[in-house]
């Protein structure tokens, strides 16, 4: 196993530990809702929660691995997150719940941007799509094992016993990060943009909730679409202070890159189109066609399966049609396969729930995988703690 095979590999057991809890959760949405006096719907807002707690953190974690060391930062994340967690599993009523998942979200928010700011810095171009594929292969075994694992404990055990997975998780990965990791720092230690942070947090957390909310009575519809418009109205005013600021919290002249431009633009427009299923995929199969939560969880598991079986194959596919055709074919494989989920209304075979997941799984895979390889294709080195935190 090359360096950066062997740094992706540990960076990945943070984006373990994170794809494990959110799968977790989702497939036990249910049984959390009933105890702790709760509806599963209304619970959503404990994902919103951790949503926006990404949207405010995000933004910043170039600025604070460049600053403090990236190793330092990723340590520290995960330790937040651990916390977090602990706190889920002590949770009696939604508000404890919603500020627990908060604090995971804050850790979060540092641990993916910062862990492939190191990857980046750290491995050539010419292997950058080999340990792209590395880095995501635990990321997928937390989807892998999730659904089954939450689906087991929420039916057989007490649901709290979830959040404790991360707990030796994230022990390991401190430990593995401590022995192997580089502490990768920034070539310019650049101040903090404090009006940007502003800025950016309010818009991304006003977007996010704002929307999370609307049609579902938790507010009054006006204050839902005032959220919103301050939102919006932030975000236009952070592009405004970031053509005039020397040192902007995010870069926007990485945008006039292509292949930057066309991954994140492209990319958002993808998670927007696939992001409901780890929410409502469960729910579909244990509140429309009764299953428990551990069945459910065993036919999710499928989805992780096909995606854990791409991450052999992204290579060759690749350089054979190249990034470009892959992209465009791959997606629309994937949005079939997101219509065809739409049939489980009405109560298909067991085979065919089975072929979709799977199928859609591994071409999801292989999208975001190709996405994220040829996001920093053209930036330069210098750029990079920029370019991870959009």
């Amino acid at each position: 196993m090359t360096r950066p095979q062997l740094t992706a590999l540990i960076i990945a057991s943070a984006l373990l530990m994170e794809n494990i809890d959110s799968t977790v959760i989702a497939t036990a949405l249910p049984a959390i809702a009933a105890d702790i006096g709760s509806d599963p719907i209304r619970l959503k807002l404990a994902l919103t929660a951790y949503l926006l707690s990404l949207a405010t953190f995000i933004p910043i974690s170039g600025w604070a691995a460049d600053r403090l060391g990236a190793r330092l930062v990723f340590r520290s994340a995960i330790c937040v997150f651990i916390v977090g967690s602990v706190m889920c599993s002590l949770s009696s009523n939604l508000t404890e719940f919603v500020l627990a998942r908060i604090i995971q979200g804050a850790g979060g928010a540092m641990m993916t941007p910062v862990g492939r700011l190191v990857l980046l810095r750290t491995t050539p171009k010419a292997e950058l799509l080999s340990a792209m594929a590395w880095l995501t292969i635990p990321a997928v075994m937390g989807p892998l094992l999730g659904p089954p694992l939450g689906g087991f404990i929420a039916t057989f055990f007490d649901w709290r016993w979830i959040f404790w997975i991360n707990v030796p998780v994230g022990v390991v990965g401190i430990a593995l990060v401590s022995i192997f990791i580089e502490d990768v720092k920034g070539e310019d230690r650049r101040p903090i943009d404090f009006v940007g942070f502003i800025l950016s947090g309010i818009g991304l957390s006003g977007l996010v909730f704002g929307f999370s909310v609307l049609g579902q009575n938790m507010l009054p519809l006006p204050v839902s679409l005032g959220m919103i418009g301050v939102g919006a109205a932030s975000i236009l005013g952070y592009v405004a202070h970031a053509r005039r600021c020397a040192n902007p919290l995010l870069d926007l002249s990485l945008f006039r890159l292509p292949t930057f431009f066309a991954s994140s633009v492209g990319g958002s427009l993808f998670r927007l189109g696939i992001g409901s299923i780890p929410f409502l995929l469960p729910l579909t199969l244990q509140v429309g066609l009764g299953m428990t939560a551990f069945e459910a969880g065993g036919l999710t598991f499928c989805s992780a399966a096909g995606a854990l079986l791409m991450k052999f194959t992204a290579k060759p596919i690749v350089h054979r049609f190249g990034f470009r055709t892959t992209l465009i074919w791959n997606g629309i494989i994937c949005s079939v396969t997101l219509l065809a989920m739409a049939s489980f209304a009405t109560r298909p075979s067991a085979v065919l729930i089975v072929s979709v997941l799977l199928v859609g799984g591994y071409f999801r895979s292989l999208q975001f995988t190709c996405l994220n390889a040829m996001a920093y294709a053209e930036v330069e080195r210098a750029l990079m703690s920029y370019a991870t935190s959009p």
